[in-house]
């Protein structure tokens, strides 16, 4: 059952189907409205409408619309004359096409509508095309004419009802130009992950969940203006200022929205802090590795050069032989020994690399 009148009487046309329809405005605002009032006594400011020609106020009931030429003649239309235009959309909403919701623009949302069926015969042809809006996942883009002007509408289904969103044409709607900034700035791939950080933290919301806290606010005030106390104090000020570090924000702010939930992100911001300063790849808009993928890194880098032989280190696993050999070394060097005549090595032909040949001495025989 409506609880508010209906603002529209028509059908909506269906290719060859028509269903009659009211269409019952679908928002209302909850905002506080003031009335002007005379500072010195409050006394009401009205505004009285006053006929030029006779120098007198008029009621509501002898008003009607006019059209101002550009000479300044007034050509009066009537409200017969608006019902009786050559539109097929006079008291029409006629559906043109069927889109994916998608391919609106959010911009062009206007007004919202719901359409209610008039009727009984209008039942089950209103039931149909909720049905089939449905099974399509797809919105009916119509044409319809309002408040003196033909306009689009976007209709969809919301519950078991049909909504009409009245939407801007594609010409009403500006282009963003001279809107973004016109200097070329550069995002850090870590200014970019505190960031994420941060939308993470916040999280989704319940929209049920928020109200207008300045609505509150305001009827707080009325109620102790009413009852001759004070008005409430107003809350300080949140100390702010030029964000001269951005990354220094970010963290401030990932780690409070964090400790209001009761999360300790202490080392998380510390991390996506000090993931050091950006490199060209970065900064070129190359998507940034991982954490864990530069500390891999860090560990697979080049190996030091061996101190022993003065030649860098192979990753091969040596040889039996090639074992031998460097423990002979070893000892050589803990034990002096006499000097004999070299001996080349052999142990290198099993690698298959040369080496330089060096002048050891057998290694000394342990006693029983």
């Amino acid at each position: 059952m409506l609880l508010v009148r209906s603002i529209w009487n028509g059908a909506i046309s269906f290719g060859l189907v028509s269903i009659p329809i009211k269409l019952v405005n679908a928002t209302e605002s909850h905002s506080i409205s003031f009335r002007q009032i005379h500072t010195e006594d409050g006394g009401r400011i009205r505004y009285r409408k006053v006929c030029e020609l006779e120098e007198r106020e008029v009621t509501q009931s002898e008003i009607g619309k006019g059209y101002e030429d550009a000479d300044g003649t007034i050509i009066p239309i009537t409200d017969d004359d608006l019902a009786h235009l050559p539109l097929p959309t006079a008291r029409t909403i006629e559906i043109v096409a069927f889109v994916p919701a998608d391919r609106i623009d959010p911009l062009q949302m206007d007004a919202a509508y719901y359409l209610a069926a008039s009727g009984a015969p209008a039942a089950k042809p209103y039931t149909l095309l909720r049905e089939a809006l449905k099974r399509s996942n797809r919105v009916a883009i119509a044409k319809f004419a309002l408040r003196g002007r033909e306009r689009l509408g976007m209709l969809r289904v919301v519950g078991d009802a049909i909504a009409m969103h009245g939407l801007l044409w594609p010409d009403e709607v500006r282009a963003p130009e001279g809107v973004a900034p016109d200097t070329g700035v550069t995002v850090r791939d870590q200014e970019l992950d505190l960031a994420d950080a941060l939308m993470n933290t916040l999280g989704e919301v319940d929209l049920d969940d928020l109200h207008d806290e300045y609505r509150e606010a305001v009827e707080e005030v009325i109620a102790a203006k009413a009852a001759g106390e004070a008005p409430p104090e107003a809350p300080e000020p949140a100390k702010g200022g030029k964000v001269l570090d951005l990354m220094a924000a970010l963290e401030s702010s990932v780690r409070a929205a964090k400790e209001s939930r009761g999360e300790d992100t202490e080392a998380e911001v510390r991390h996506l802090a000090q993931r050091g300063p950006a490199t060209p790849k970065e900064t070129g808009g190359k998507k940034s590795t991982s954490t864990a993928g530069k500390a891999a890194a860090k560990k697979t880098a080049a190996p030091k050069k061996s101190t022993a032989t003065g030649k860098s280190a192979t990753a091969e696993k040596p040889t039996a032989a090639a074992k031998s050999t460097a423990a002979a070394k070893s000892t050589a060097k803990k034990t002096p020994a006499k000097k004999t005549p070299a001996k080349k090595t052999t142990a290198t032909k099993s690698t298959g690399k040369k080496v330089s040949t060096k002048k050891t001495s057998p290694p000394r025989k342990r006693s029983a």
